[in-house]
């Protein structure tokens, strides 16, 4: 390296984010470090939280004294980013701040957190921004602010599975991938742009999971967007956990619904129960709206994999559904949350159609009326077919799906909501009835819940008592049968020994259900 590159202070280069959770390691950032070359030793990774206060990131990263600092910029911390490059800029404008990720990569120009920062790079900047620190740290400073990144070549990438630590190893999200891009063109994904699927060298890969694997490394979660589309690929990958299984071993894994071909399916039954966990994009199963949306998705395949999966395997099943797509109204949602919850994966998340930075999705703007938050997440407030009130309604609905049967809480009595006619038109019925009740949709203690959850099977749909304490006792005594509520005693017989339990004996404990679930993190999008 020139001598003009001589170090300046502790390190001249800070990586940094906010991640949503700490446990959520950024993948983006260690790709970025590990392909920095003779720099990477000059170069720290900070990431905190979106919840750090803005004057501390700041004072976290100056610490470092670096003459560049890079920041990876994702829908969930864009909001607390702009007061960090603004205060940041403020107190050292000498420091070159470069911008990367997702949420500026695209209509770049009415950002405020553009405006403020030096520089941007566009697409994937593995290799474009060591590029750039090259030249600000010689002393040059490119004209053009906005710099798009050439798509690097992934067997020539250095991989950055050997920047996780070993506190990253023992207690955060590992984040792996095979492939990156998508072949399909749905419109609300940022996936949607990419023009092809570019595979990492598999055997340079599997090196590098051995080398996690040695290190004690025993959740993966995979972010290729379509993990079983190379069947060779898929394949390979889990013959090599597979033959390498131990406990508490735990893979996740997005799966396109329709394509689960008979030699995927008899590697898959093999895992033990647990061991997999599969995210199930469905997003919609009315065919006009995905059409409309450009989603090409065999809809009766998608089921039979699912039956299979859930009837056949241990997999746990996460499937998607989205609200407010262009089109879609609520009796044609209804159906198709329906449809699904019949196939009993053992999560349905219901998401709120978000317009993400670049995505097509908005050319339908005009002839459906789509009208979206300008904060992010960006999320749709109305179209033609829902109105505000009844998204309300749906966000609603989503967040105590997920209290009620997501979480895992309430597996038998849950489906007592929902026993007859339109499962979607109970839970929609019980959900108004919650929040007419409490006027909140968090904060809701579990033993509130349960109490509510009991009145209304008893008082509204005439459960009888007996069926719904027995079933709440059952749920209790799976996930907390230390810490059941007092209203339960009554049903509380121990069928052994007819001996009662004492309510809340002992400590508190966190109920799990299935596999563990991590969110997106900061998987590259």
């Amino acid at each position: 390296m020139a001598s003009s590159l001589a170090p300046h202070g502790t390190h001249d280069i800070v990586l940094a984010t906010l991640n949503a959770r700490w446990i959520h390691a950024s993948f983006g950032l260690r790709y970025l470090r590990a392909n920095l070359g003779d720099l990477r030793p000059r170069t720290a990774l900070i990431e905190l939280d979106a919840q750090t206060k803005t004057l501390d990131v700041v004072e976290r990263i100056l610490a470092e004294r670096p003459r560049v600092v890079g920041l990876g910029v994702y829908i969930w911390n864009v909001a607390p980013l702009t007061a960090v490059v603004q205060a940041l800029k403020r107190v050292a404008p000498e420091v070159v701040v470069v911008l990367g990720g997702p949420e500026v990569s695209h209509e770049t120009e009415d950002q405020t957190i553009v405006a403020a920062a030096d520089y941007v790079i566009r697409g994937e900047g593995d290799v474009a921004f060591g590029a750039l620190c090259v030249r600000l740290l010689e002393g040059q400073r490119p004209a053009a602010k906005i710099i798009d990144a050439p798509l690097p070549d992934l067997a020539r990438l250095a991989m950055p599975y050997d920047e996780y630590t070993d506190v990253d190893v023992a207690h955060r999200v590992v984040y792996v991938e095979a492939s990156r891009g998508c072949p399909f063109s749905c419109e609300f994904c940022l996936s949607s742009l990419d023009e092809r699927v570019r595979a990492f060298p598999l055997d340079a890969f599997l090196d590098a999971l051995q080398r996690l694997l040695d290190r004690g490394v025993q959740h993966f979660k995979f972010v290729d967007r379509t993990f079983n589309l190379g069947m060779a690929t898929s394949l390979r990958i889990l013959t090599f956990f597979l033959e390498r299984w131990r406990e508490g071993l735990f893979l996740h894994f997005e799966m396109i619904p329709d394509r689960l071909p008979d030699a995927l399916r008899t590697v898959i039954a093999r895992f033990p129960a647990g061991a997999l966990q599969f995210e199930v994009g469905i997003q919609t199963f009315d065919e006009e709206v995905a059409a409309r949306i450009s989603r090409k998705q065999d809809n009766d395949q998608a089921a039979h994999n699912l039956r299979f999966l859930r009837t056949e395997t241990g997999v746990h099943v996460h499937a998607d559904l989205i609200v407010g797509l262009p089109g879609e109204d609520l009796a044609t949602f209804a159906r198709g949350f329906d449809r699904l919850l019949a196939l009993d994966p053992h999560e349905i998340q219901v998401g709120i159609l978000k317009r993400l930075r670049g995505t097509p999705i908005v050319r339908h703007d005009q002839e459906w009326k789509m009208l979206y938050g300008e904060e992010p997440p960006y999320e749709v407030l109305s179209t033609s077919c829902l109105d505000f009130a009844t998204l309300q309604r749906l966000r609603r609905f989503a967040r105590f799906f997920d209290l009620l049967r997501n979480s895992g809480n309430f597996v038998q009595t849950a489906p007592l909501l929902w026993q007859d006619d339109s499962a979607f038109a109970r839970f929609m019925a019980f959900s108004d009835w919650l929040y007419a009740r409490t006027q909140a949709q968090h904060g809701i203690a579990l033993h509130r819940l349960a109490e509510l959850l009991f009145t209304y099977l008893i008082e509204v749909l005439a459960v009888p008592s007996d069926v719904v304490g027995r079933a709440l006792w059952a749920d209790f005594q799976r996930t907390r049968p230390n810490d059941w509520p007092a209203f339960l005693r009554p049903f509380a017989g121990d069928e052994t020994t007819g001996r009662t339990r004492a309510p809340n004996a002992g400590g508190k404990r966190q109920a799990r259900h299935g596999a563990p679930k991590a969110s997106a993190g900061d998987a590259p999008a």
